[in-house]
């Protein structure tokens, strides 16, 4: 692939212009809940208390959901740039930022520096990557793990200079995968390597490049002291964590037995729709030259590196062992995204070869017209985020702030009548309370302070009549209601 001097200087354009609206959106868009609220809160709680061992689901309680690799880069950028969202967002954008770069260093080493240019273009846009480099939760730093350890072993394979040291970098990966996420990133990983060796033959180059013996106990090294200390610590960790965030959460479609919510229950087969919308506005870009399924075929097995079978072993993984999982959610597929994008590449440009004259310009007619409506996506995308309702109405954060200007100077505290919203623990700093029930409520308001009440608009009309007459309504919300105890 070759581009023009203009063309590289437009793509590289819409990467910073996109980098600098990520930015921007780190710092505007309020906690969400669930999923970012709560991991933010863990990040919050972990600083407030001093326990970097056992993330805390709330006061004294361990969250043994996810190991706390991810909790870690939080709270370190809570501890250096302060409580709040560049502190909480801040290093998880940054590892995204390494992860492009690194990828980039590795496409250009092998197949030129256009073809990995267009191809973190393609990455640092697709939807689900866009929105996970800079949101707090496990996926990101997990699937960076993943990416160092697929980048290792290729490279280290290969015989490329500094192999030895790749594939130790290899085993890196694994031993970070396993303390963002778990065994599963062992698996994401295992998966397309264990595929690319045995439909290549690579048997030999894989047993003698590789630091098998030295590079376990080096990944041991990483994870397994956490392990240790959190079984230790809180014992029943491991049970709970092994069997039943590794085989119940997947295999048991609304497992029961999730202790910090409920299972995400989705036909088999769902991950597949997950993947399209994941690579979002790739995904019709990877379909649309398999009508020259031939030349791709034979393009593909023309490699003697094996690259583009590489990237598909790659990009398929996460789909082969999510198919027939029951309970996943959509980020289950961002291991396989840059090798969905780098693989688009390859598949355009054989799908040109031995074509007229005009078809072989697909790629490039194709690459230079994306700094234009990538921009436009990230512009429209920018704009619908930053001042869409609709994730103002998944946050507490602007309730919270009225209910302490309301109060000024005053007692009292803020309760939630049945549901828990993370975002409100965050945004207090921990000091609002959930209450079961209306009898529990009653015993907390007479205490002899005015305090809050938060209500879903829909709970209202079945409180007993006289129930709200000990309150004014102070403000009604899109979807809760704020009284101030009279």
């Amino acid at each position: 692939m070759t581009l023009t001097q203009m063309q590289r200087r437009c793509l590289w354009g819409f990467l910073v212009l996109a980098g600098i609206l990520r930015v921007l959106m780190i710092f505007e868009i309020p906690f969400t809940d669930t999923t970012e609220a709560r991991y933010a809160e863990i990040a919050r709680k972990m600083v407030e208390t001093g326990d970097w061992i056992t993330p805390q689901f709330d006061y004294g309680v361990p969250f043994w959901g996810k190991p706390p690799l991810h909790t870690w880069v939080s709270a370190a950028g809570m501890k250096l740039f302060g409580v709040g969202h560049l502190g909480a967002r801040i290093f998880i954008f940054l590892i995204a930022v390494a992860t492009v770069w690194m990828l980039y260093a590795w496409a250009k080493s092998f197949k030129g520096r256009d073809y990995a240019l267009a191809g973190i273009v393609m990455l640092s846009s697709s939807a689900l990557f866009y929105l996970a480099s800079g949101t707090v939760m496990t996926d990101l730093v997990m699937a960076s793990g993943v990416f160092l350890s697929m980048v290792g072993f290729y490279v280290a394979v290969s015989g490329r200079k500094h192999a030895r040291i790749w594939g130790y970098m290899f085993f890196v990966g694994l031993g970070l995968g396993m303390l963002a996420k778990g065994p599963v990133a062992v698996v994401l990983t295992a998966i397309p390597v264990g595929m690319w060796v045995l439909l290549k033959k690579r048997w030999v180059d894989t047993w003698r490049n590789m630091p098998w013996v030295e590079g376990s106990l080096l990944a041991a090294c990483i994870f397994l002291p956490w392990y240790v200390a959190a079984e230790m610590k809180t014992p029943g960790f491991l049970e709970y964590f092994i069997l039943g965030e590794h085989w119940h959460r997947f295999l048991d479609s609304g497992w029961k037995g999730d202790l910090y919510g409920h299972g995400h229950a989705e036909t088999r087969g769902t991950v597949w729709l997950f993947w399209f919308a994941a690579v979002l506005p790739w995904s019709f870009f990877f379909l649309a030259p398999l009508r020259w399924g031939g030349r791709i075929y034979r393009g593909v097995k023309s490699e003697e590196n094996g690259w583009s079978l590489y990237l598909l072993c790659w990009a398929l993984s996460p789909m082969l062992f999510f198919t027939m999982a029951t309970n996943i959610i959509a980020t289950y597929v961002i291991t396989g995204l840059p090798a969905v994008c780098f693989l688009v590449i390859d598949m355009w440009q054989y799908a040109g070869e031995g074509a007229p004259t005009p078809k072989r310009g697909v790629v490039r007619f194709y690459v230079a017209t994306v700094s234009v409506a990538m921009l436009l996506f990230t512009l429209v995308y920018g704009a619908a985020v930053l001042g869409g309702s609709s994730v103002v109405q998944k946050s507490q954060k602007y309730l919270i702030e009225d209910a302490n200007q309301i109060r000024g100077t005053d007692g009292g505290d803020i309760y939630y009548l049945d549901k828990r919203y993370y975002s409100a623990e965050f945004y207090s700093a921990g000091k609002v309370h959930t209450v079961k029930g209306l009898d529990q409520l009653d015993e907390i308001l007479n205490n002899g302070e005015r305090d809050f009440l938060v209500l879903r608009k829909n709970r209202m009309a079945k409180l007993p009549a006289d129930f709200l007459t000990k309150f004014k309504l102070e403000r009604l919300y899109a979807r809760d209601a704020l009284y101030y105890e009279l």
